[in-house]
């Protein structure tokens, strides 16, 4: 049974709902109003150790939110939690109003509109650029299946339109292993991209890159917030003032200061557990 939701949230207790109406199938991505993610109170532990400590964060629809704070903060285990890779021991995490993640298989979270990039490039290095698009693109099929059929319009059109976005499609032809460093971080981030994510969750993209493809990046995210949420992991300062509007800051597992990077940059906590001035 579809779930009625009004596009500006007006409804009248026990009466007709007003504004435009649109209608969330099961198991579709509602995030028409409040957040893309919302995560509340969520622990993990391992082997008593307390990797999340009744962590609560949320991220809203089109936001670019970079996360930062010392080895051993939590960060990738709040990423392995979000994409179902690592279960919580309790708490609530949600995508959108209807998904609730504690209960996703990781493809099922993937389905649902979920892209992860992890910090090491992972890209079909035997193939071109723009097989690499088109396998993402197909990935339900096999490798073989995908690149004998025949593309459509629309598809090399999303092809051509990912490749000009993440500034490659002068080496569409070119296997993508004799790609710099850089280029295959870009490579990957479209192949996410071509499968139409919601939220790009994306682990130290910079790592490595020269400080022309850190620039070139920082401008890629600024371009895809609003189209996309993006929760940006980085220890690179530098590049966290390039594109940050907001940061959360995590320490032994939970939130220790969020807002602007120059609030959470005079945090005296902040300046003590992890920038250390």
């Amino acid at each position: 049974m579809n779930t009625p939701v009004t596009e500006n949230n007006e409804t009248q207790d026990g009466g007709a709902l007003t504004g435009l109406a649109h209608f969330v199938q099961p198991g579709e991505l509602d995030a028409s109003h409040g957040p893309v993610l919302y995560l509340d109170d969520i622990t993990v532990s391992f082997d008593g150790f307390r990797a999340l400590n009744q962590l609560s964060l949320t991220i809203d629809n089109g936001e670019l939110r970079c996360i930062i704070g010392p080895n051993g903060a939590g960060k990738t285990t709040m990423m392995d939690v979000i994409t179902g890779k690592t279960r919580a021991d309790s708490g609530t995490a949600f995508f959108g109003q209807t998904l609730d993640l504690t209960k996703m298989n990781e493809a099922k979270i993937v389905q649902s509109g979920i892209g992860r990039k992890f910090q090491k490039p992972t890209v079909f290095e035997q193939h071109s650029v723009f097989e690499n698009l088109e396998l993402a693109m197909q990935a339900d099929r096999s490798v073989w299946a995908t690149l004998f059929a025949r593309l459509d319009s629309e598809s090399r059109d999303r092809i051509a339109d990912t490749l000009k976005l993440i500034r490659l499609q002068d080496s569409a032809d070119r296997p993508a292993g004799l790609l710099s460093h850089g280029q295959k971080q870009w490579l990957e981030i479209g192949m996410l991209l071509i499968q139409r994510p919601k939220l790009l969750l994306l682990d130290e993209p910079v790592a490595g890159m020269t400080d022309e493809e850190t620039d070139r990046t920082a401008e890629l995210f600024l371009s895809l917030a609003g189209k996309h949420s993006l929760m940006v992991v980085e220890h690179d300062m530098a590049f966290v003032a390039q594109i940050a509007k907001k940061v959360t800051v995590l320490h032994e597992g939970s939130v220790l200061a969020e807002g602007s990077l120059d609030q959470v940059q005079n945090n005296k906590r902040v300046i003590e557990v992890y920038l250390g001035r």
